[in-house]
């Protein structure tokens, strides 16, 4: 699951709970709302905190430049 479909989970967990006053028996629809937004937030967590690893810089190291003219192992 990428960063879409978290931020799809917690739409759709806070559509859920807070815009529809839905009954549906045996089933509470602001729990469930709720849970989706939590998935929805870990999901996120995680994927930035795995996305942030993948993406560590390291910086290029500068190739040794020998000048020929004073290259002192010619002496």
């Amino acid at each position: 699951m990428g960063l879409g479909g978290c931020i799809i989970l917690i739409a759709v967990g806070a559509i859920l709970t807070f815009a529809t006053d839905w009954e549906a028996s045996g089933v509470n629809l602001d729990l469930v709302g709720l849970i989706l937004m939590a998935v929805g937030l870990i999901g996120v967590a995680t994927f930035t905190s795995i996305a942030r690893r993948r993406r560590a810089i390291v910086q290029p190291v500068a190739p040794t430049v020998v000048d020929p003219a004073h290259d002192e192992r010619r002496y």
